[in-house]
């Protein structure tokens, strides 16, 4: 399935696509950037995930949080 997304992109990044890319193509160009980029990121967010999983310190300090778990959530005051 497919869906249709409105950018923008620069006039001359624009006139320089439509030279290089046949039009044919474009959509595929574009979504394989960024999937690219898309993954990228989530790496980059998995490994700082993990460093935080594997940092025992800032554990011990998020396990001291807990104590909030229930501060005032569950009393229907909201």
């Amino acid at each position: 399935m497919m869906e249709k997304v409105l950018i923008s992109i620069p006039n001359g990044l624009v006139a320089r696509m439509r030279s290089a890319i046949p039009a044919r193509q474009r959509s595929k160009t574009i979504a394989s950037l960024i999937e690219a980029e898309v993954l990228k990121r989530e790496q980059v967010l998995y490994a700082c995930a993990v460093a935080v999983e594997n940092d025992t310190t800032l554990r011990d300090e998020m396990d001291e949080w807990d104590i909030t778990i229930d501060d005032g959530l569950n009393d229907g005051s909201w």
